[in-house]
């Protein structure tokens, strides 16, 4: 090896071992922020993270089921008023009925 291929290597090897320093620092840092807040009670914290995000999806679930019937309502509203200017009524919306209807599900 030549002393130019030496002097290569070592500035990466300082790289990584900076990186690697500033990754484990970062690493230590955040559990002891965590244990820090959890207190005396360990596992609390999650718990309430994971606790609280379900309650935004199911929130954020029920505001997405609510828009979803307004549209339908609104769609609805104006096939009514396409027929109604037809001079023709509406026909009910359709439902889902129980009986067999010719194929397998």
């Amino acid at each position: 090896m030549s002393e130019h291929e030496t002097a290569d290597r070592r500035p990466r090897a300082t790289r990584v071992l900076r990186k690697a320093a500033g990754t484990l620092a970062t690493g230590v840092t955040g559990v002891l922020a965590v244990r820090l807040i959890e207190g005396v009670e360990p596992g609390t914290l999650p718990r309430k993270v994971a606790v609280r995000v379900t309650r935004w999806g199911i929130v954020g679930a029920r505001r997405a089921e609510a828009a979803v019937e307004r549209a339908r309502l609104a769609a609805g509203d104006i096939r009514a008023a396409a027929y109604a200017q037809l001079g023709e009524q509406a026909p009910p919306p359709s439902t889902r009925s129980a009986e067999p209807h010719g194929h397998a599900h």
